[in-house]
């Protein structure tokens, strides 16, 4: 409220200085924009934000240490439930660490589907943080179309491995089984029409004044910043740093596709947000590409200490039924050692620390999960902010709480 002082003596009207009270507020933990279970105690000085602390933890399972009670083969029940909108991701990061540390040869079929699958989860990943993004901006109709293409996506994976959500058909050393005759065709048709349904995202939001004044330079996080607080993904690459897993530390063969890194310029909200709907054009380019290297062949590293026996085989071989038997209650048996791999999910570097004593379970599981890293540069992009962009800035960060509080 302004106060003013007794009219001076030429008659001017001098306002005194406009003084307010510093207020913390406690954002979350189950405010509705928060992108899970988090907690924000702001520092407030009217609307502008002074200050903000992160408080996490209410989302806590326990996953890595209930990983290290549990058989190789068992583990990955739990990975795909950390980051649940690009769960591939977890189980595919997983599996190249035993892999690694067993030495197991995945077939090239398995190969292409799980750089198929994973990218198809990285588009549904990307839809949900479009959709929801705007809708925290007060954008009510991308929304819609966004899980539009979602739901198509979680129908082939549907189709798939049974399940549209927590999937756990990545094996160590392969895949569960083959992909089933219709997934190909229909997935052609979604490939047709996906390009499409891009541009029109972008020329709802990007040419958008509204969304335009909302996002362009707001939360800026320069270069220097973002290397130094450990971002990744699409935020880091939003900043104008060219860090994409899939080209510096490739896997699964990603390092034979050809696919491009969109860099933004400015670090800011709109950059953030731009540069997820150009990684899903590249997606779509690398699983064109897959569908045309996509050859028959075994989808199992045939080696029967980490592969159970074919279920027909158990009617006529006893030597299967005792393999099949030691491999779901023992499990297997990787050498001792320590193995890191990174992986590029859809929020950034996902790397899976395994450390092997030589028994049948993790005697360590620690996840490198980039929506906890990412999350420390929240206060930095909010300081000096308004309310309102404190959470189009956190939806530009595109956090997923399971992937914080393991």
């Amino acid at each position: 409220m302004k106060e003013y002082l007794d009219l001076d003596p030429q008659g001017v009207e001098e306002p005194k200085e406009l003084r307010t009270e510093v207020m913390t507020l406690n954002v979350g933990p189950q405010h509705p924009s928060t992108h899970g279970v988090l907690r924000l105690v702001v520092t407030l000085s009217g609307e502008e934000v002074l200050d903000l602390v992160p408080h996490i933890g209410y989302l806590h399972t326990g996953f890595e240490k209930n990983m290290e009670n549990r058989t190789y083969t068992q583990v990955i029940t739990y990975t795909p439930r950390m980051d649940y909108l690009h769960s591939f991701a977890h189980d595919l990061a997983y599996a190249l660490a035993v892999e690694k540390l067993v030495g197991a040869v995945v077939p090239p079929r398995a190969e292409t589907i799980r750089v198929i699958l994973n990218e198809l989860s990285r588009l549904a990943s990307h839809l949900v943080f479009l959709g929801t993004g705007l809708l925290d901006l007060g954008a009510l109709t991308p929304f819609f179309y966004a899980f539009r293409e979602r739901e198509t996506i979680l129908d082939l994976f549907e189709w798939v491995t049974g399940q549209r959500f927590h999937h756990n058909y990545i094996r160590i050393g392969g895949v569960k089984e083959d992909l089933p005759e219709e997934f190909v065709p229909e997935l052609r048709k979604f490939l047709e029409v996906m390009p499409h349904r891009i541009d029109e995202y972008e020329a709802l939001f990007a040419e958008s004044p509204i969304f335009y004044e909302r996002a362009r330079g707001v939360g800026v996080i320069p270069p220097e910043v973002a290397i130094n607080l450990g971002l990744t993904g699409g935020s880091l690459r939003a900043s104008g740093v060219n860090y994409d897993v899939r080209k510096a530390y490739p896997y699964s063969g990603y390092e034979t596709y050809t696919f491009d890194v969109p860099l933004g310029e400015r670090g800011d909200v709109f950059d953030r947000m731009l540069i997820r709907i150009r990684e899903m054009r590249e997606s779509v380019k690398i699983i064109r590409q897959a569908l045309e290297r996509l050859e028959p062949g075994p989808v199992r590293d045939p080696n029967p200490q980490i592969t159970p026996p074919p279920r027909p085989l158990l009617e006529t071989s006893m030597e299967a039924v005792i393999y099949h038997f030691k491999h779901y209650t023992e499990g297997f048996h990787p050498p001792k050692g320590e193995v890191y791999v990174p992986t590029e999910s859809a929020r950034g570097e996902l790397g899976y620390y395994v450390v092997s004593d030589g028994g049948s379970m993790p005697y360590r599981v620690k996840v490198r999960a980039p929506s906890f890293v990412n999350l420390q540069s929240l206060p930095y992009a909010c300081k000096g902010e308004q309310v309102p962009d404190m959470v189009a800035i956190i939806a530009s960060l595109d956090p997923v709480m399971g992937d914080v509080d393991r």
